[in-house]
């Protein structure tokens, strides 16, 4: 918790166990161990602080601070020393935000103190017990800085995980891909608190005045990455407002896209910026449109030879857009209908375009449009198994329709909230996509799932 948000009465007993819990281990280690040199104990209380206050919003409740860098330059020091007491007080003050501390949200500095301070806990114990530890080179230290992050994470993620299961009584999947890809994000600062905290042992105190320089580095390098992604964000939108403005129905339908999209990436694996790329391809794989008259869009019956030419046209105009916007361009192809379709002799083909066929097949069967009501969920996952490994990516085919049925989703016939076309005909004439040309033998065999 980041922000600072009312705090929910819900999680008070919870706050105080885990708050108790990590004075009550401040209280055991240092009566077991002793605690650091008080002049070491004060300079990185100062700087902890310093650099939580160095933090950096990416919305209204999330940020991100130099902090664990601190953190983690204090358990190579402290552990030197042999006082985890000290990673455990680094650990709490890390979690120290002044201007977070509201009437009504400063309980959560105990939530986030105790939970920072067990999960700091806990990797200097992992650090201190790591094979060579106790004279390590350099070399040695930073590697095992991974180790140890990854301790932190898994304690300060399931305690994090524990305290919505007691506030709401489940865990939202998006709470749990947030927590897998922060770990991509302190790797860094682990890494680089680790170098730091080698240099503090090798040189001294003075060391600590070249810590804070890192930190605004990192603070002012982290700022930058969001104005950029804060500038892509907007170019998106602001594409996306004019195909809504043109045609409400092609927006929605970009949206559900990228969602489907993302649930197949979340299935692969992807990590968070490929994940990213891959929102952009599918919002933006249908942006040619804007040069498609609406009533051919949307035209209830079939498409004449013609008027196919006059849609097709949409998506070489979404490649050359898209071309033009250099962070869209590597994604461009995925707008074009020849990269989009199943080649498995092709085995250095993106996946990103099979993906975003998929989402867009399956949200053109399951969706109402004006020559056709939504067809029902079972008959879409039918299609595109039917066509697996012909049309569509096998894997892709499987992990959307996993996606989909793990998350109790129901789409279709049935379950559509808002269509369209309301008064489009039960079975009508077109494909699931754009609509069948005429003279079917002058295009080939369309499936059901084309768009």
């Amino acid at each position: 918790m980041s922000g600072s948000p009312s705090f929910p009465k819900r999680l008070a007993w919870y706050t105080g166990a885990v708050f108790g819990s990590a004075v009550a281990a401040t209280g055991f280690v240092a009566v077991r161990e002793g605690l650091p040199p008080t002049a070491a104990l004060i300079s990185f209380s100062l700087v902890v602080v310093f650099s939580s206050h160095r933090r950096v919003f990416f919305s209204a409740t999330e940020s991100v601070s130099p902090a664990f860098m601190v953190s983690m330059a204090a358990i190579v020091v402290f552990v030197h020393w042999h006082s985890l007491a000290g990673c455990l007080l680094i650990g709490m003050l890390s979690s120290l935000y002044v201007p977070g501390l509201t009437r009504s949200s400063w309980p959560w500095f105990p939530f986030n103190a105790g939970i920072t301070g067990l999960a700091t806990l806990a990797a200097g114990a992992a650090y201190a017990h790591l094979p060579g530890q106790a004279h390590p080179g350099v070399p040695a230290a930073i590697l095992g800085a991974i180790p140890v992050a990854i301790v932190c994470m898994a304690v300060s993620g399931s305690l994090l995980v524990l305290s919505y299961i007691v506030e709401t009584g489940r865990v939202e999947r998006d709470v749990l891909v947030g927590i897998r890809s922060s770990f991509g994000q302190v790797v860094p600062f682990a890494l680089l608190g680790v170098l730091l905290g080698r240099m503090y042992i090798a040189l001294g105190p003075a060391v600590m005045l070249l810590i804070i320089v890192p930190i605004l580095i990192a603070r002012e390098m982290f700022a930058s990455y969001l104005r950029v992604k804060e500038s892509h964000d907007e170019t998106v939108g602001m594409l996306i407002h004019a195909l809504e403005a043109k045609d409400r129905y092609t927006s929605g339908h970009s949206e559900r896209v990228a969602d489907y999209a993302r649930y197949i990436g979340e299935e692969l694996n992807f990590m968070p910026a490929r994940l990213e790329r891959l929102r952009f391809a599918a919002l933006m794989h249908d942006i040619g449109k804007l040069v498609v008259p609406n009533q051919l869009l949307n035209k209830p019956g079939r498409l004449t030879p013609d008027e196919f030419s006059q849609v097709r046209v949409h998506e070489k105009v979404s490649v050359q857009m898209l071309s033009h916007i250099d962070f869209l361009r590597p994604i461009a192809a995925a707008s074009h209908s020849d990269a989009t379709r199943f080649d498995p002799d092709d085995l250095d083909h993106p996946i990103e375009p099979y993906i975003v066929m998929i989402a867009d097949a399956y949200d053109a069967m399951t969706s109402t449009r004006a020559y056709r009501k939504a067809l029902p969920q079972d008959v879409a996952f039918r299609e595109l198994r039917d066509n697996a490994g012909v049309q569509f990516h096998p894997a892709c085919v499987e992990a959307l329709i996993h996606a989909v049925e793990k998350r109790g989703e129901r789409h279709g016939a049935g379950f559509e909230t808002d269509a369209e076309f309301e008064n489009a005909p039960v079975a009508g004439v077109g494909s699931a996509g754009l609509g069948d040309l005429l003279d079917n033998e002058a295009n080939g065999r369309t499936t059901s799932a084309s768009s």
